[in-house]
């Protein structure tokens, strides 16, 4: 008699019960899969990651207390066999790089759960990369992406270089090209430049944009953000 194959094993993270409660039904109900932890924020998701240590982790990138981004860090640390399967309302390249460039196997939104998910779990499962296939394009880039489809595993700043990330920081919190300048002793113009390839790698066109990146991947915290809005800076 062949031997019972095992079942996936996965861990819900969403701060949304309600969804939480949808995929955990509709999980169990496949014959391969079996929900074996749930999280409602950052922090516990990387606590149950460490004491279940799942198959596939379905992470949403907005939770409180820890970021999505902190929380994939956190995870993987903790549980460096999981593969982490990001589950997301946002249909942003910038968000598809930064978190394929820190270490997760798949991103699929959530508008595409019933046609999506079932398959990304099982490819993320065998070894495999999964992107949602609205942003499948974005592979052709080749960023965070090896040629045989697996993730890299690297810094959330993979994409950025020390520099462009302090600017990016910067930038997010309100200062000027100057006054940046002024701050890490270097040119308003090498700022400019500083700014253009950071803007160009993570596909960023306004500063609304930066702060919303920034804040998402957990480079910034909303507290900062009001902090520059009552003392802003000089433009």
């Amino acid at each position: 008699m062949s031997a019972v194959k095992s079942k996936i094993r996965i861990l819900l993270a969403d701060d949304h019960a309600i969804l939480r409660s949808g995929l955990k039904i509709l999980l169990n109900s496949q014959p391969d899969m079996e929900v074996v932890g749930e999280a409602a924020d950052g922090k516990q998701a990387i606590d149950v990651a460490r004491q279940t240590k799942p198959d596939v982790a379905l992470l949403d990138l907005t939770m409180p207390r820890v970021g999505g981004m902190q929380a994939l860090q956190g995870l993987l640390r903790e549980s460096a066999a999981t593969r982490v399967l990001v589950l997301t309302m946002h249909d942003d390249v910038a968000y598809l790089r930064s978190v394929l460039a820190a270490g997760a196997s798949g991103y699929v939104l959530k508008r595409s759960v019933d046609a999506d998910l079932l398959q990304a779990i099982r490819a993320v499962h065998r070894g495999g990369t999964f992107i949602d296939p609205s942003l499948a394009e974005m592979l052709l880039l080749g960023v965070g992406v090896r040629k045989n489809g697996t993730s890299l595993r690297a810094r959330p700043a993979a994409l950025l270089s020390d520099r462009e990330l302090q600017v990016l920081r910067l930038v997010a919190r309100g200062y000027s090209s100057q006054e940046i300048a002024a701050r890490i002793f270097v040119s308003p113009k090498t700022v400019e430049t500083y700014r253009s390839r950071l803007a160009a790698k993570l596909g960023l066109k306004t500063r609304s944009d930066v702060i919303r990146y920034a804040l998402q991947m957990g480079l910034l915290t909303p507290e900062s953000v009001q902090t520059e809005r009552a003392h802003p800076a000089s433009s």
